[in-house]
């Protein structure tokens, strides 16, 4: 029996009109239920997105919403699935010298998408693993090594996840959360970072697995790597030169449906996920950064969000926090 046809033996009458809709949605994302009650609550927390999504859509917003594998959770859900994939809190003073952007008085460019200039790999999906701090240090990693060699690399997340944490000498934490300066320390004392190719992937299941040993990729070692300061003009700076890592609060309503635009709603500063920053504009006239998320292309723009930019977001701190914990790797 399909499930709609099962649905309409015990839902409300009020549900029906959602039902064709929310198959798809079912289809679509591959959603598996454990059991009926689970089935309901969805539903439940589905049909109230989507009367939120027609809401906001209505509102002439800078950014749409949109239904996404996320659909099914409700701002609970959410928070508890984000917090889970958190990054941690970076320390004062630990920045590590190399060369400062922000001392060159350059002036920025009005538009930047290191995409355009193969600096930045396909959008990867971290699935159940609070890896997101693994995805933001080699999407930084990706960039400088593609800028410096001219060759475009995807490297490994998983040998950070596997093998940089407490129980091997790391400092951070695999599937339960990290820090992509400590990451960067790692791969500066491994001597580099191994490539996808040779270490594939494996911990969408929220599983982490043995460090195995492989060999980095040949002049992939970071050799320091700069914190830096939180403020537009500076990370504007930083941004022109090379992808930045930042962490961003990412545990709202409006991040968990968005679709497309410039999200300029309420995103606080609590920081809870790392993500790379790989480059800034202006669409209908919203000044934005754009920023490459680990949820897969069926999240946002094929992966992507633009966050609205300039002072007035958060008292300068940047929406969703973007400007508070950006740091990039020096090679």
């Amino acid at each position: 029996m399909r499930i709609i046809s099962f649905l309409t033996l015990f839902m409300n009458a009020s549900a029906y009109p959602y039902l064709d809709k929310f198959e798809n949605w079912i289809s679509q994302y591959n959603i598996i239920f454990r059991n009926k009650h689970h089935l309901y609550d969805v539903l439940r927390k589905w049909i109230t997105n989507d009367e939120y999504i027609d809401l906001v859509n209505t509102e002439n917003k800078s950014y749409r919403l949109g239904h996404n594998q996320f659909s099914g959770m409700d701002e609970f859900d959410f928070i508890h699935y984000v917090h889970q994939n958190s990054v941690q809190q970076r320390q004062p003073n630990i920045s590590r010298r190399g060369p400062n952007y922000l001392e060159q008085n350059n002036s920025e460019p009005l538009y930047v998408d290191w995409r355009t200039k193969h600096a930045v790999t396909p959008v990867k999906d971290q699935g159940q693993c609070g890896s997101c701090w693994s995805f933001s240090t080699t999407g930084a990693l990706e960039g400088i090594y593609a800028i410096k060699m001219g060759k475009l690399v995807s490297f490994s997340e998983q040998e950070l996840v596997d093998c940089d944490n407490i129980k091997n000498g790391g400092k951070d934490h695999g599937c339960n959360g990290g820090l992509m300066d400590n990451a960067f320390e790692w791969i500066s004392k491994n001597g580099g970072l191994c490539s996808e190719e040779d270490y594939p992937y494996t911990s969408s299941n929220g599983q982490i697995g043995k460090c195995q040993t492989c060999s980095p990729v040949p002049h992939s070692k970071i050799e320091s790597w700069t914190d830096v300061p939180p403020n537009d003009k500076s990370f504007m700076t930083a941004l022109s030169h090379q992808p930045v890592s930042v962490a961003i609060q990412a545990d709202q309503k409006d991040f968990q449906l968005y679709s497309s635009g410039v999200l300029s709603g309420n995103c606080g500063t609590t920081l809870d996920h790392g993500v790379l920053t790989i480059g800034y504009g202006t669409q209908d006239d919203m000044d934005y950064y754009l920023v490459k998320n680990s949820w897969g292309t069926s999240w946002g723009e094929e992966g992507y969000i633009k966050l609205g930019r300039g002072p007035q977001y958060n008292n300068g701190e940047g929406q969703c926090g973007i400007l508070l914990e950006a740091s990039y790797p020096n090679m």
